[in-house]
């Protein structure tokens, strides 16, 4: 506001500490004091010069709105509701940002205006705050012919909780630590913008479970396994980007999470039903952002959940060979599924490949456990990241051989040398209590084990 001429040049005593606090604990009463005496500040202040300078920060403004605010925006848009910015902010100061994201209206605090089209000091209706806000969106209901008992209401302030409580669909989004208090006892849904829907962030310290979990994944938690990672610097430090990585251990997810986490970014894994069903695993998987899929469906929802992702610029890993492979299949160069060469066609996203070698030494397929024992002489892992594939986007099958031929390029070069496996070799590739029949192996559709 002082930008913009709305307030003097310099700052009101405690001002500073009171927006420390405001950007510590959210919004306080102290602050929104201050806030609201700017109309008198205001007074003989050009609205025109007020709207001048808005439409400058429009733009700015419009790049900090979090990825998924847009997938919240398209879906209300999809079902026909109108879209309403209601804030304690000037209209002025607020109007061409709405504008910018394609809002259908404002509810704004309102300054009166002079006949020389200057501010005369006073407040034209409610200041849009707290128990004002729920007036003025009260009125703008009423005049637009809305049921609020249909419609939705988005907030991360303890101060909207009359607007939330008058809603039929409260949403409480990027709370300030009271808020989680409150959205916790009136049992609101919560969700975090600039994460992938039903990721969880852990209130105050506003990092993912995920980011946290990252932070105490070191090779040293693995004293059973010896760790050669390599080329961490071909994963960009933003943006969306999937990793791939061939699959020969349930371990494989261990060195995959030590890799980005070396990477210092979060990544949301695709993995097998089966996890996500699995008791604590499962909702630990969902609340790092895990993708679930169902391997026997064939359904989308998958891909349309990972390009979501992407789309807000997330990290996304996959395995395309979608199971580790069994039987002689398992010593040969290992083929993909078109999933990865998909995805990259519908993003734009770059594909990662990452070669993993040795996890199957310490976590066999045949073993319902990884050998933790082994502390004298742990096998030695083997993980390289090279740089993004080149992807025609003409053919998913061609693709998705280039994406396999460069993670294949990356493991040793005597990895997969002809040779006939021994039978103890190939009994390692095989799940407990294993019953199938092993000439059909490579006919078998994952998911169905």
């Amino acid at each position: 506001m002082r930008a913009a001429g709305l307030t003097g040049p310099n700052p009101v005593p405690g001002e500073r500490l009171l927006f420390g606090l405001f950007n510590a604990i959210g919004e306080t009463l102290p602050s929104m004091v201050l806030a609201r005496q700017a109309v008198t500040l205001a007074a003989g202040r050009s609205r025109a010069a007020v709207a001048e300078a808005a439409e400058t920060v429009a733009d700015d403004l419009c790049a900090m709105v979090q990825p998924f605010a847009e997938a919240a925006f398209a879906a209300h848009r999809e079902a026909g509701r109108p879209i309403v910015l209601a804030t304690t902010t000037p209209y002025d100061l607020v109007k061409p940002f709405a504008d910018r994201l394609g809002l259908d209206d404002v509810v704004a605090t309102r300054y009166g205006v002079r006949a020389d089209g200057t501010y005369d000091g006073t407040l034209d209706g409610p200041f849009v705050w707290s128990a004002g806000k729920l007036v003025a969106i009260t009125e703008w209901a009423q005049r637009h012919d809305v049921d609020l008992a249909e419609s939705y209401a988005y907030s991360d302030s303890v101060y909207d909780t009359p607007m939330l409580a008058a809603v039929g669909h409260p949403i409480v989004v990027n709370p300030d630590p009271r808020m989680v208090l409150v959205a916790a006892a009136r049992r609101w849904p919560t969700l975090n913008l600039d994460v992938s829907p039903g990721v969880l962030k852990i209130p105050v310290i506003g990092l993912e479970l995920q980011q946290l979990a990252l932070r105490f994944a070191r090779p040293s938690a693995y004293p059973y396994a010896r760790f050669d990672i390599d080329g961490v610097e071909h994963i960009p430090p933003s943006g969306a980007a999937i990793l791939v990585g061939n699959h020969r251990s349930y371990f494989d997810v261990a060195a995959m999470s030590l890799t980005i986490a070396e990477s210092g970014r979060p990544a949301r894994f695709l993995g097998k039903k089966e996890v996500f069903d699995a008791p604590i695993v499962g909702p630990l998987a969902a609340a790092m952002g895990g993708i679930r899929v169902d391997r026997g469906t064939g359904s989308d929802e998958p891909l349309a959940a990972a390009a979501a992702a992407l789309d807000g610029g997330e990290m996304v890993t996959m395995m395309p060979e979608g199971t580790i492979p069994r039987g002689p299949a398992f010593f040969r160069k290992p083929t993909g599924r078109w999933g990865a060469a998909r995805l990259a066609q519908m993003t734009g996203a770059p594909v990662i490949p990452v070669g993993m070698w040795g996890t199957e030494r310490v976590w066999p397929r045949s073993s319902r456990l990884p050998n933790v024992l082994n502390l004298t002489d742990p096998p030695k892992v083997q993980i390289r990241v090279g740089v993004p594939v080149r992807l025609v986007g003409r053919s998913l099958e061609a693709d998705t051989k280039r994406i396999m031929s460069a993670i294949v390029d990356l493991l040793p070069a005597d990895a997969y040398r002809k040779r006939t496996p021994t039978a103890d070799e190939l009994a390692a590739t095989y799940p407990p209590g294993y019953s199938g029949d092993p000439e059909r192996e490579s006919t078998r559709r994952p998911g169905t084990d």
